[in-house]
């Protein structure tokens, strides 16, 4: 092979992917934003029943036109808590049937047409100031430079077509015994590691197939290759996890490999009956079928050789062929698929025992984390919303666990030092929550994403930063209480019966604005503030009161000082329930 004619395939080539991957990228990140409340309500519905777990798996990989996106989620929200290992293992059952679109799209015979939908499209996605309208223009952008990518890497293989040094060496892939089989499957599956795309890979396996250089059982081993190869991605992701993300991630790949091992062992019978599909549509039998037979079925008049130097007749004999090639090859990846969920789905309960015995618990009890999710959510700005979401009731729940805690030291004469430790424990993991939920968040806006999701991550940081706050003062009570041990002094009854009603008045209030936060009650803002008035009355009042017993010398005074100082962070506790119930309502 020629210097020249080498470096002339390889920059059509590279260059062909290069496009084709941003393309991806640009059609998922388009369809994610505009169909992002849709993304959120689908992946509500992951359920432990399988089917429905199927379900979800393949509206979401259809959305986003990635399984990778899709099972990084998926090891994502296991590894937060979101998720069952059930839920996942169907959720990904199901992205592997809609990872099989991507092949139906390239069916399409849209190729030279790629560029002038990547040209228009552009100019909405660049001018337009409305997001839907941009969006849009995004997706379709990324499918015109998916389809010129294409185009570019099939343009870049014909001359391998007639290159005999080329032909030799791949004739020693060609899928026409087991072994053959083998080597092609090994194929797709470092190819598919390499570039962490099967899309990609399934798009330079048809621009293969389409300029002649491999056949179809060829192209068909090399797919199943690829299906093994994308588990890669969730593999990766799953690093650092949770024992559970670890077990989905692990799932993805033993369905994958199980899945591939019988479909191989079988692949004569499946690939002739797939090929018979093909044939009686398409009236052309993808194994055997040619570009000299097809020239010669559609201008049966006229020699093969001056059929193929005509150009006008040359397009319309190259249309026929790659229709028939990669409908063989899109049928292929489907019935793979489908056939496999098929046959696995009733044994899902069997495959999460196996990774569970593959990924034993570990000895000390983990604890769901946002910790790492940026690398594995920031690719989905629509669901990353409901991962940190997600840690926003965690902190909510997580105030009204000390709250509890904090009820229970009221009420002991004598400090329980386990508890008081836990409380302070909590304090500090709601620290290091809310600066990953902001450093999230900010990465997260840091790229394009709708205003919507942008005002929603800036109303989640102001409510995560909030929450903090609400820790804080939950652990400055508990230290005024130790501060009294110190200086030898109790709570006597007036004292301690005053702190417990503001408590439960407190602990109640934010237990209702936690219900705002959650979504489980609406409408909430002129009850949250009236209840705020009338809890700085009680706050007042109560040390209207105290101070009356400072002056009756009662009490002393570092013990009145220790006292006004917890009822003041009673009422910090309710101003910033408040701001919370002021976010959520849209007055902040």
């Amino acid at each position: 092979m020629g210097e020249h004619l080498f470096w002339d395939i390889a920059s059509k080539v590279v260059g062909g992917l290069g496009v084709f991957l941003l393309g991806m990228k640009y059609m998922s990140e388009g369809l994610q934003a505009v169909s992002g409340d849709r993304l959120r309500k689908v992946i509500g519905f992951a359920t432990n029943n399988r089917v429905m777990g199927v379900l979800v798996g393949l509206l979401v990989t259809t959305l986003v036109q990635s399984s990778s996106v899709t099972t990084v989620m998926v090891v994502g929200f296991v590894n937060s808590g979101i998720m069952t290992l059930m839920q996942a293992i169907g959720v990904i059952f199901g992205a592997n049937i809609g990872t099989t679109i991507t092949g139906w799209i390239l069916v399409l015979d849209i190729g030279k047409h790629g560029l002038p939908i990547l040209g228009i499209a552009a100019f909405a996605f660049l001018f337009s100031k409305a997001d839907r309208v941009r969006y849009i223009g995004m997706a379709v952008m990324g499918i015109g430079m998916v389809f010129f990518g294409l185009e570019l890497m099939k343009n870049g293989f014909k001359p391998l077509r007639s290159h005999e040094e080329f032909s030799t060496w791949f004739h020693a892939f060609q899928a026409t015994s087991y072994l053959g089989i083998v080597k092609c499957a090994l194929v797709g599956c470092i190819m598919t590691m390499i570039v962490q795309s099967s899309s990609a890979t399934l798009g330079i396996t048809i621009s293969l197939a389409c300029s002649g250089v491999i056949e179809y059982q060829t192209a068909a081993a090399l797919v199943m290759g690829e299906n093994i190869g994308t588990t890669i991605t969730a593999w990766l992701a799953s690093l650092g996890t949770t024992t559970n993300a670890k077990r989905a991630a692990y799932s993805h790949v033993l369905f994958n490999v199980f899945g591939t091992t019988w479909f191989i062992s079988l692949f004569p019978v499946m690939i002739h009956a797939l090929a018979r599909i093909i044939s009686s549509k398409t009236g052309y039998d993808p194994i055997t079928v040619t570009i000299d037979q097809v020239a010669a079925n559609l201008h049966p008049d006229i020699p093969v050789a001056d059929a193929l130097a005509n150009p006008e007749m040359m397009e319309g004999i190259q249309k026929t062929f790659d229709l028939v090639v990669t409908s063989g090859i899109a049928l292929t990846h489907t019935s793979f698929n489908v056939i496999n969920v098929l046959v696995f789905l009733p044994f899902a309960g069997l495959l999460g025992k196996l990774v569970t015995i593959l990924v034993p618990d570990k000895k000390i009890k983990e604890v769901a984390h946002l910790t790492y999710l940026d690398v594995r959510m920031l690719n989905t700005p629509s669901l990353s919303i409901v991962q940190s979401k997600e840690q926003l009731h965690f902190m909510a729940e997580s105030v009204e666990g000390m709250m509890s805690k904090l009820r229970s030291c009221l009420d002991m004469d004598a400090p329980d030092p386990d508890l008081e430790r836990e409380i302070f424990r909590r304090e500090e993991i709601l620290d290091n929550v809310q600066k990953e939920i902001f450093l999230f968040l900010s990465r997260l806006t840091a790229g394009q994403v709708p205003q919507e999701i942008t005002l929603q991550a800036h109303m989640q940081m102001r409510i995560a930063d909030e929450y903090e706050s609400l820790s804080d003062y939950v652990a400055n009570v508990l230290k005024g209480l130790r501060k009294l041990g110190e200086m030898d002094l109790r709570l006597d009854a007036p004292a301690r019966d005053k702190l417990v009603r503001l408590h439960e008045r407190v602990a109640t209030y934010i237990a209702e604005v936690d219900k705002m936060v959650k979504g489980t009650r609406k409408e909430m803002l002129p009850w949250a503030a009236a209840e705020g008035v009338g809890i700085t009355a009680m706050m007042k009042d109560f040390r209207r009161q105290h101070l009356e017993r400072l002056q009756n010398e009662e009490v002393s005074p570092f013990f009145s000082l220790a006292f006004t100082d917890i009822l003041n962070y009673y009422r910090r506790m309710k101003d910033h329930a408040l701001n919370i119930a002021e976010v959520v309502a849209g007055e902040k």
